[in-house]
């Protein structure tokens, strides 16, 4: 009997090692934590819904890495993402694509991309590439389109050429609406969802006649949108009850959406948006969710006045996981699912404009348990950050550079 108590005990301790060992929601050790990165003051005094909304304990990562430039001559870099052979492909503002290699080496422009307007915050965003892309070889991008009425948030698709000096074929599938003369707040982020749909990021354009917009169910801007590959609205979208609801909405209430990206254990979509002086958000996307821009806000007016009714939360409007006061400027964004430093897995890597870092954000039950600032020193803008098939990250920068950053 003591055997087989002894036997039935070591079973049961080795059963719940490998049931840990499995479990995609046990977190590694983070790292040393610290006090909260941000520093300066806030540009409010308005409270957070919940305690770690905001200037979360500061975090260090322990296993050693390093980031280095391997390329500084792109123009104005916008998005990047991994082709399946492990090259990487990035958007240039002015409206050429080019491919890297992870040593760096660059390939020349990309050419037979519809025109794009690269004034102020417009050009050629973010983009994705085909799931099936090894068989069909088709890219997905968001750009400024210039239009009768001002500019749109469109959506194109081509064929990556068999020389790869090309796009073959290429066709604007989703136009966001209506057209604006702003040059601001075109959001520009897309991805594919694991149903295969695409889910597309957009501004409010920012002026004062379109910032109700974010809230408008007849109007595309300030949204989440999920739509097929041929730009149809996606079966199984949230229904808005409201008269005239576009069919491809999936979330509202945004000011200026520049990340998109799926949590790795969850499969959720998680979004990065720019607030005006302060709030900056990160949001987990529920469908048929309202965000609350401009209704709810952390931040205030460049003036320093409040905006609307100066209020943050409200029945009905969701709050963001996490927010920043002063702001960082996120912009694209990636979850961390390789094994080389394994402090960082399943966390959310932003790259931040103004901050001038990446940041890296430990996350455990959809709450953020820990803030890093990697990269500062090198005073850069971080507009976008993916894995590579090695397990690496890159991320491309306002400035032309192209980082690796991994474990030494």
């Amino acid at each position: 009997m003591k055997n087989i108590s002894q036997i039935a005990i070591v079973s049961s301790v080795l059963i719940t090692l490998f049931s840990c060992s499995n479990d995609k929601d046990v977190d590694a050790n983070p790292g040393t934590t610290t006090n909260p990165v941000e520093g300066n003051a806030a540009n409010t005094t308005y409270k957070p819904a919940f305690e770690g909304e905001t200037r979360i304990s500061g975090i260090q990562t322990n296993t050693p890495y390093e980031g280095v430039a391997i390329a500084t001559t792109l123009t104005s870099p916008w998005g990047i993402k991994t082709l399946p052979d492990g090259r990487l492909l990035i958007t240039e503002k002015t409206g050429t694509m080019r491919i890297a290699t992870t040593a760096g080496v660059l390939s020349a422009p990309i050419t037979g991309i519809p025109a794009v307007n690269a004034a102020n915050q417009g050009g050629l965003l973010g983009l994705a590439i085909d799931p099936d892309f090894t068989a069909n070889r088709m890219i997905y991008w968001v750009f400024a389109e210039a239009t009768t009425g001002g500019n749109n948030t469109a959506v194109a698709k081509g064929k990556l050429s068999a020389d790869e000096k090309t796009i073959e074929g290429a066709t604007i599938i989703y136009r966001a609406k209506p057209a604006n003369a702003s040059t601001l707040h075109y959001g520009g982020r897309i991805l594919f969802d694991k149903t295969g749909s695409l889910i597309i990021s957009t501004g409010e354009r920012s002026v004062l006649e379109t910032r109700p917009l974010a809230q408008s169910v007849t109007a595309g801007l300030g949204k989440v949108i999920r739509i097929t590959k041929d730009g149809q609205p996606a079966s199984g979208n949230p229904t808005f009850t409201q008269t005239g609801a576009l069919p491809e909405l999936y979330s509202i209430g945004h000011r200026n959406p520049q990340g998109l990206a799926l949590n790795p254990v969850t499969n959720e979509i998680w979004l990065s948006e720019h607030g005006p002086r302060g709030g900056d958000e990160i949001n987990r996307i529920k469908p048929g969710a309202n965000y609350g821009w401009p209704t709810i806000t952390y931040g205030i007016e460049y003036s320093g006045e409040k905006i609307g009714a100066g209020i943050q939360q409200q029945d009905g409007l969701e709050q963001p996981v996490y927010y920043w006061d002063p702001v960082v400027s996120p912009s694209g964004m990636t979850f961390y699912t390789g094994n080389r430093v394994p402090e960082w897995q399943n966390n959310l890597f932003i790259g931040a404009l103004s901050g001038m870092h990446i940041v890296r954000l430990a996350i455990k039950d959809n709450k953020v348990i820990g803030e890093e600032r990697l990269l500062a020193s090198e005073g850069q803008r971080f507009r976008d950050i993916t894995q590579g098939n090695d397990g690496a990250l890159y991320a491309v920068t306002d400035n032309g550079r192209l980082y690796k950053i991994d474990k030494k």
